[in-house]
């Protein structure tokens, strides 16, 4: 007997990957919770673990092909049962065309007599009528349809088949302002002016191409720029490097700044909050996930410090460091990528000074943090030189933070930049704990 295993609802609203890495292929025998794939969704890279022992017998995907929740991803036969590998035409073309060599078999063919499961019925998708029309969703689906209020009537489904998701639910809960209609560019013949490159599109480039064209329509941005003296701030830094190295991970910049975020945002709580156009109201989010924008390979990924006003500047530290490394070589967590309720960007790692940061949708603001330099600047209190007009090189920090202008104005985000960088120039009242 063979189990049909389709590709599953991995969260997230995910509905849909792409295969990167079979670790698997046709005739091999797999034990329960043996990784068989590595699938590449638009937020992260998963694994797709066996859900019984047996005999790999078909592989329906190749990598590089999108799958869709609900479709087949791989049969498994009973342990001892025979398996016959079939070579296709398909499959020796496309190998051809890829430069591959053959890995034991792409597809694989069922034995006669045998007969394959059908998918359980939790995984079914069920067609209701709704006030006449057909509706495609699962059970989880309509229940959290039902939960926040939301018509599937009203709702285009971006599953396979036109199913709905938990994303469309949710996007239609939480994202009821109407989306600006992408403009499709005019078609340019760049070949005819010399040789072009065609890159397709990953499934995480993808996302982030809709996330921020989502953001510019429908957010109105506003941008605030300062600069901070972080002087003393570094001085504690270098003596508390050693700290952190032996701990296992650097102490940069980042997790100070993660820490007066946060204090900034309790004294100004717009910030933290997101702008429920459906219903005209601002949702003031009582908790404190800042998001850690991460550079990598396969595009821009942000994991996110959840509770970061219960932890300290080493915690803070060591969550970055864990999770950018996780980021950089695809393995983090789903749960990891999600929940922020403000994002920190920081190109001044890479040297750049200020820029214009897209605001997360789902946010208020994010914070764009240049390269700290020496740069010439007058002494701001008297007492502290002979002079204190006198010009002294200092070490500063460029700020950038944009903003929602539909939730707040630029008398509040000039009292959040100020109690910011109040907060960079006198460590001490960050009250933190380095030891």
């Amino acid at each position: 007997m063979v189990f049909e295993f389709r590709f599953p609802d991995v969260g997230e609203g995910i509905t849909e990957g792409e295969i990167v890495e079979w670790k698997v292929k046709v005739g091999e025998e797999v034990k329960q919770d043996q990784v068989l794939v590595l699938v590449e969704t638009d937020k992260a890279v998963v694994e797709i673990p066996s859900p019984r022992e047996g005999t790999v017998a078909v592989i329906y995907k190749r990598e590089g092909e999108t799958i869709k929740v609900g479709e087949k991803l791989v049969s498994i036969a009973e342990k001892g049962e025979k398996v016959f590998v079939k070579k296709t035409e398909a499959g020796a073309a496309a190998k051809k065309k890829n430069g591959r060599k053959d890995a034991g078999g792409v597809v694989g063919e069922i034995k006669e007599g045998t007969r394959v499961l059908p998918p359980s019925t939790e995984a079914n998708k069920l067609r209701r009528e709704e006030n006449g029309k057909k509706v495609l969703a699962m059970l989880k689906v309509r229940s959290l349809a039902k939960e926040l209020g939301v018509d599937l009537e009203k709702i285009q489904g971006s599953g396979p088949e036109g199913a709905i998701t938990e994303e469309d639910i949710r996007l239609q809960s939480e994202h009821k302002t109407e989306k600006a209609p992408v403009e499709k560019s005019p078609k340019i013949s760049f070949d005819s002016q010399g040789r072009v490159l065609v890159i397709p599109l990953s499934a995480t480039r993808k996302k982030i191409a809709e996330k921020m064209h989502e953001s510019v329509t429908s957010i109105p941005h506003a941008v605030e720029m300062v600069e901070a003296d972080v002087t003393e701030l570094a001085k504690i830094r270098e003596e508390k490097k050693a700290v952190a190295e032996n701990k296992g991970f650097k102490l940069t910049f980042l997790p100070f700044i993660v820490r007066a975020v946060v204090v900034a945002l309790k004294k100004n709580p717009y910030l933290n909050s997101y702008f429920d156009s459906e219903n005209e109201q601002i949702i003031a989010k009582q908790y404190y996930n800042i998001g850690i924008a991460v550079d990598t390979a396969y595009g821009l990924m942000v994991p996110v410090i959840k509770s970061a006003d219960s932890k300290s500047i080493m915690e803070i530290a060591s969550d970055i460091s864990k999770l950018a490394e996780q980021a950089r070589t695809r393995t983090i967590k789903l749960e990891d990528l999600k929940g922020g309720t403000f994002t920190i960007t920081n190109y001044g790692s890479i040297g750049g000074t200020f820029g214009v940061a897209i605001i997360n949708p789902g946010e208020a603001a994010i914070l764009g943090v240049g390269r700290v330099s020496d740069k010439p600047v007058a002494a701001k209190q008297a007492g502290m030189f002979r002079d204190a007009n006198q010009v002294v090189v200092r070490k500063m920090m460029p700020l950038s933070l944009s903003f929602d202008h539909r939730i707040v104005d630029g008398a509040q985000t000039a009292n959040f930049m100020v109690d910011l960088v109040k907060h960079l120039e006198d460590p001490n009242l960050l009250l933190v704990d380095l030891d």
